[in-house]
C-alpha cells in the first residue's frame, strides 16, 4: 500500500455537522504559453470534533468513502482563522 494523498486548503464553509467545505489551490503551467494560473477545488471533509471554523487553513488526508461526496478526512488545523 502506498501513502494516502495530503493536501492543503481553506475552510470555506462549516455548516454542516461533522463535514466542513476546504478549497485547494493548485499552480498549473499553461501547457502553450507556459503562464502560471491558479486553480482550485472544492472538497467535501469529515470533521469529527466539529473545532473547524471558516477561514482556518487545514490539512487533508484521503480515506474510503464517507457519503456520496466525502473522500477526504481533516487531519490537522495548520492555521486558524484571525478574529476579528
Amino acid at each position: 500500500m502506498g501513502t494516502k494523498a495530503e493536501v492543503q486548503g481553506v475552510v470555506v464553509s462549516d455548516k454542516m455537522d461533522q463535514s466542513v467545505i476546504v478549497s485547494v489551490e493548485r499552480r498549473v503551467r499553461h501547457q502553450l504559453y507556459g503562464k502560471i494560473q491558479r486553480r482550485t477545488s472544492k472538497f467535501m471533509a469529515h470533521d469529527a470534533s466539529n473545532n473547524v471554523k471558516v477561514g482556518d487553513v487545514v490539512a487533508l488526508v484521503e480515506t474510503r468513502p464517507l457519503s456520496r461526496r466525502k473522500r477526504w478526512a481533516v487531519t490537522r488545523v495548520v492555521e486558524r482563522a484571525q478574529e476579528i
